[in-house]
């Protein structure tokens, strides 16, 4: 005999507690609450069967948590004196990660929380370990409930590229052609090449003339160094002046040196660089463009091979690199993709072309 299922609902606010409680609710089973402050709502919750419920960091009076947890609910209670929530059940914008940002960078939460990861980070500390990995659930469940309904192409490239390098320029052209292609960019979510795709993400539904000035704007903090403050605020300014939709990124405090660009709309920050790696690479199933970038790039390429190389035809994923000196001779990678691609599946879905236009039109025809 099997035991029937219980329909899973997450609810990751008060209002939404409230709207399920209006609807008739008699029952937590299934429930996954996630950092809800229900101190107001004791008699409510004493009126429910607490059996397979579980609540992820909520704030709860001692009678409705001695309640569930008497009744076969499971709490996992908040954590004391962490940076970060991490049991949030959304993902983080802009203006969350940079608040506070006119005291200095080192004020903001984004500054605060990796300085807390590199703290804890050094003296090998378990409990650093259980609140990140926490975090980096949260984060992946909250990705997972964006809407799929366009696909994801991936934007990789290097962190270093200037606001006023054309490079960054050209990524700009692609990242709103992608996105008026009815495509979502999704990008390791730092500065330069990365950046770039979001905002072109973000002008998609701007002329070019309205490009060309945020573009202006932004050459007046080409870069986050020396100063991520000025780097973050311009970002911010051309942000409110020319809002849309940048897409997604999924950055990691991994890196913290390269601070998250301001352009997406949903940012999805790990902890785990290897996990945001892997969520990046497998949801970016329309393609990846590959601009020119260093170390970090050429990861992300052979990351990407791994199942391309290994997988049938149904599975293949196309991979775009763009800049054929770049690839072929500076860094040469794309000789040795095209000897690991010979005689397999793998021959058609990767590509070396030039220019961001031909890489636009291999993955929106």
């Amino acid at each position: 005999m099997t035991t029937p299922s219980i329909p899973h609902l997450d609810i990751e606010s008060l209002q939404h507690f409230d709207q399920v409680i209006a609807a008739g609710a008699s029952s937590m089973g299934g429930w996954r609450v996630q950092s809800v402050d229900l101190t107001e709502r004791t008699q409510v919750l004493l009126r429910l069967s607490p059996a397979g419920s579980l609540f992820l960091g909520c704030a709860l009076e001692e009678t409705a948590a001695a309640w569930i947890r008497d009744g076969g609910g499971l709490i996992f209670p908040a954590i004391p004196e962490l940076p970060f929530d991490p049991y949030r059940g959304a993902l983080y914008a802009a203006e969350e990660l940079y608040a506070d940002l006119s005291s200095g960078y080192e004020a903001t939460p984004d500054a605060q929380i990796y300085a807390w990861s590199r703290q804890h980070d050094a003296r090998g500390d378990t409990g650093r370990t259980l609140a990140a990995a926490l975090h980096d659930h949260s984060i992946a469940d909250a990705l997972h409930e964006l809407p799929d309904d366009k696909p994801w192409i991936g934007v990789m490239g290097g962190h270093g590229i200037a606001r006023t390098d054309p490079t960054y320029r050209s990524a700009v052209l692609l990242g709103r052609t992608l996105a008026r292609a009815g495509l979502t960019v999704a990008t390791g979510g730092g500065p330069g090449a990365m950046e770039a795709a979001n905002l072109g993400s973000s002008l998609s539904s701007y002329d070019d003339a309205a490009a060309e000035a945020a573009l202006a704007a932004l050459a007046a903090a080409p870069s986050f160094r020396p100063s991520i403050a000025d780097w973050a605020s311009t970002g911010l300014a051309v942000r409110r002046n020319y809002p849309g939709d940048g897409g997604v990124s999924i950055p990691t405090w991994f890196y913290g040196h390269e601070p998250p660009n301001v352009f997406a709309t949903s940012i999805a920050k790990y902890f785990s660089n290897a996990l945001r790696e892997d969520v990046l690479l497998s949801r970016a199933r329309g393609g990846i463009i590959y601009l020119p970038g260093a170390a970090g790039t050429v990861q992300e390429i052979f990351q990407a091979v791994t199942p391309n190389y290994y997988g049938d035809a149904a599975t293949q994923v196309p991979m775009i690199l763009v800049g054929v000196e770049y690839w072929s001779v500076k860094l040469p990678v794309w000789p040795l993709l095209e000897s690991l691609a010979d005689t397999r599946p793998m021959a058609s879905s990767i590509r070396l072309v030039d220019t961001i236009e031909e890489a636009a039109g291999l993955v929106t025809s």
